[in-house]
């Protein structure tokens, strides 16, 4: 897998949602197909996903495990039955009879994928997940990992459940090759911009 140890601090003005800490993670098929299918069937009850776009956030949360995770022609479908999602995290061809045009299979494709950790006012990480953009750095899903200041039920909690960073620090062990970094459990308050 992927060992990335130096993060990049970026801005994200554009989305109102402060300074990010990237740990960027190879967009390959191979990692991408791991990491998601150790969020959705080991994870789903506790990820929250969807996508952050300028406007529009989309917070879904499972009521229960996946039907079936399959990788067909380039895109992971995640089937939870009544409704399903797709994201192209491989090759892409098409068919015989309808190839598709290598440009346009390269922009539907996951081209960066990251870890990331939202760092709150005082400079300390509130918020933790991992974000895929396809080959033209538009946004393709966003997962919000457990957070110690948001319970279950998504209400702001009155002391922080460090605890719920188990998952993040599993991530960053399995896919940067990075420990606990104690930084994570600097925050005293969760800022919502």
């Amino acid at each position: 897998m992927n060992t990335i140890s130096a993060p990049r601090i970026e801005t994200v003005d554009e989305l109102g949602i402060g300074r990010l800490e990237l740990f960027p993670i190879a967009p390959d098929e191979e990692t991408l197909l791991s990491i998601c299918r150790e969020l959705f069937e080991n994870h789903w009850q506790s990820i929250v996903f969807g996508t952050l776009i300028l406007g529009a956030v989309f917070e879904c949360k499972a009521t229960a495990a996946p039907k079936k995770i399959s990788l067909f022609d380039g895109y992971l479908t995640v089937d939870f039955g009544a409704w399903h999602f797709h994201v192209c995290i491989g090759a892409h061809k098409g068919s015989a009879n309808n190839p598709v045009d290598p440009e346009l299979a390269r922009i539907r494709r996951t081209g960066r994928a990251e870890l990331y950790r939202q760092l709150g006012p005082e400079g300390a990480p509130q918020s933790w997940g991992l974000r895929l953009f396809n080959g033209r750095g538009e946004q393709q899903m966003t997962v919000f990992l457990p957070n110690p200041f948001i319970g279950d039920d998504g209400n702001l909690t009155r002391n922080p459940d460090w605890s719920r960073l188990v998952l993040w620090d599993a991530l960053r062990a399995r896919y940067l090759g990075l420990p606990p970094d104690p930084r994570d459990r600097a925050a005293t308050a969760f800022f919502h911009g």
